[in-house]
């Protein structure tokens, strides 16, 4: 069974449950400053997890994109990836622990045929502290799974400190392994914040392979969390059962199930080899890899990290440039630039001395085809952005390499400062700084580089640590005021420029707006007067601003603008409209859109562009204010 297989599968078999299928939603979150990416599967699930209708019911079902910039510098191992895809399903209300345990169960040994007697769980040990009981339940419906099987299951309190006991099964963490809420642990939650206990599943790859004892944690006792490579977490169900209060918690009103399973990591269990870069899915890649630098994946530990960050990184920059983060040095472009730039980095670490990106990417593409038909629809644009992009960074790189020499001139330390420029001119990641340094027995002053970087990062991340989503995330009244002006400026510009203009991003904030659309070149000012000028006739006009929940179908009929292939895909077949104006007056702008929104456009105020400016090739932004 390869991974398109067990997607297939696991979304097939949530669809027997009565869950509604829904396609992935998009890597660019929209209309949330908090986050740059959609970093996991439940992260558009967010507003319905709090309470909000969803569309398509109770029981949702998805395979959803997530990239974590913040992995970046992890890639390397056999299991670390940037970019990978969550299984998902949800309960908004409806089921239990009770349905989703032995669901989980059945789809993992029976459906997938995977061992049982390989599987490890951990359950939540409780804080007596907020009057917070063990999860006892979860733990024995799970060891009721096992003992069915003739498996026994005993429960384990102490594994961290004294290893994994025989016959146990089921462990107990606390709450910094096996609790979820947006906030973290407990402690950390606001007031009104949904949380609860989460069990996870691991797999065993076997003490026979021992890994622990290859390990750096050869020295510490092993179990599941233990870092050592011989178990993987395969799934994680939270019970979404508590509100944080003025007391401590009490029980949710709406209580819910969130489920996500990394797909590559269940393929890899289902393989029951421990490195994701072995599964089908990176084998293309590999071979392609292998061709071009002679080498061979595996046979070296040097070698074989460099396969696997050029595996990673181009996937995932293929990906985040099919959902329109082009390569650049702000904001979500600037992850995709450096992930081309560091897998062009390791490609000549392998000795790869011609560009290599778009070949790979090839592979990409034809791998993924099937699935995210997008891919291909886009693949011109991502293949000569990638070209554009090794071919500039192979000048830079050897630019960086003379840069360095020049930098460390008669043995002189490589300053914090001087690194960092390195890094953020010729992007030079902090370990080529280190290799480098150490090779010429120089210094690095490596915390003085991360504070560096820390500095830059907070400024162009935008808080991107932050792993939820929800259409609008800032429902402050200036916000919805901006959101609402977005969709006049969408609409207006397709009226002024043409209908070729399309939405390519947006960003909005208090203080202003930020539209990005495709359009191949820059505006005149008198086509800026122009949108000014007939966005303030519209709000002038005092038009109503309605939503309507309808199916695609018949928004595509009314001429809804949005990308029916994915925007606002977690609302499934029926989608929710926005309309600006009335029968009478017609119709000025109707779109796909999660709201909130204003009334009446009276309300928004003067709208004023304040820039106009270029961000990639055909993509312009506009930054724009209320006065």
């Amino acid at each position: 069974m390869n991974t398109h297989e067990i997607r297939k599968k696991y979304l097939e078999f949530f669809a027997s449950k009565g869950h509604k299928v829904l396609p992935s939603a998009s890597l660019l979150p929209e209309n949330d400053p908090t986050t740059l990416f959609t970093g996991s599967g439940m992260q558009p699930m967010v507003p319905y997890l709090l309470g909000q209708p969803h569309p398509e019911g109770t029981r949702i079902a998805d395979s959803q994109k997530c990239f974590r910039s913040q992995d970046i510098e992890e890639v390397g191992d056999n299991r670390h990836t940037t970019f990978f895809e969550m299984l998902g399903n949800w309960s908004l209300g409806d089921y239990t622990k009770h349905q989703q345990i032995p669901w989980m169960f059945e789809f993992l040994t029976e459906v997938l045929g995977l061992n049982e007697r390989k599987l490890y769980i951990t359950c939540f040990r409780g804080m007596p502290y907020y009057n917070i009981p063990p999860d006892e339940d979860s733990a024995s419906i799970w060891k009721n799974m096992f003992h069915a099987r003739g498996i026994e299951a005993d429960f384990q309190y102490d594994a961290a400190e004294r290893g994994i006991k025989d016959k146990r099964r089921i462990f107990f963490y606390d709450e910094t392994k096996n609790w979820w809420s947006r906030a973290g642990v407990p402690s950390n939650m606001p007031e009104g914040e949904p949380g609860g206990p989460d069990s996870e599943m691991f797999w065993d790859f076997g003490a026979e392979l021992k890994l622990h004892e290859a390990s750096e944690y050869k020295d510490k006792p092993c179990h599941v969390n233990c870092d050592c490579g011989r178990f993987m977490e395969i799934g994680n169900n939270v019970f979404m059962e508590y509100v944080k209060t003025e007391e401590g918690f009490a029980p949710l009103r709406q209580k819910n199930v969130d489920f996500g399973g990394g797909l590559e990591r269940i393929a890899a269990a289902y393989n029951n080899n421990p490195d994701v870069f072995m599964i089908d899915l990176f084998a293309d890649m590999r071979a392609h890899l292998e061709k071009v630098s002679g080498k061979i994946y595996g046979a070296d530990p040097k070698n074989t990290r460099a396969f696997r960050v050029i595996l990673d990184h181009l996937r995932a920059a293929v990906f985040l440039m099919n959902d329109g983060a082009l390569p650049s040095n702000k904001d979500q472009g600037y992850f995709t630039r450096r992930l081309i730039r560091r897998a062009v980095r390791f490609g000549n670490e392998l000795g790869i001395q011609d560009n290599f990106c778009e070949a790979v990417a090839e592979e990409v593409v034809s791998t993924y085809q099937d699935v995210y038909p997008a891919l291909l629809k886009n693949k011109i644009v991502v293949l000569a952005e990638l070209i554009k992009e090794e071919t500039k960074f192979r000048k830079t790189l050897e630019q960086g390499l003379k840069q360095f020499q020049i930098l460390t001139k008669n043995n002189k330390p490589l300053t914090s400062e001087d690194a960092f420029l390195l890094y953020q001119s010729f992007g030079f990641p902090k370990e080529v700084m280190r290799d480098l340094s150490k090779e010429h027995n120089l210094t690095f002053d490596e915390n003085g580089f991360e504070e560096e970087d820390k500095k830059h990062q907070d400024m162009s991340r935008a808080g991107s640590e932050q792993k939820f989503k929800g259409g609008l995330a800032d429902t402050s009244e200036m916000s919805v005021k901006y959101h609402t002006a977005t969709h006049l400026l969408h609409a207006t510009l397709r009226k002024v420029l043409g209908e070729h203009v399309e939405q390519k991003g947006s960003n909005i904030t208090p203080e202003r707006l930020r539209f990005d659309f495709s359009h191949p070149a820059k505006m005149t000012d008198e086509q800026k007067k122009q949108v000014e000028d007939m966005i303030n006739a519209v709000i002038a006009n005092d038009l109503p601003v309605n939503f309507k929940i309808m199916p695609a179908s018949e928004a595509k009929a009314l001429g809804a603008m949005g990308l029916f292939e994915d925007k606002y895909a977690q609302m499934g077949d029926n989608i929710k409209v926005y309309s600006i104006g009335d029968d009478a007056r017609g119709y000025y702008s109707r779109e796909i859109c999660g709201g909130p929104h204003v009334e009446h456009t009276s309300t928004l105020g003067h709208f004023k562009i304040i820039k106009e400016e270029a961000v990639s090739a055909g993509v312009r932004r506009i930054k724009a204010v209320l006065e």
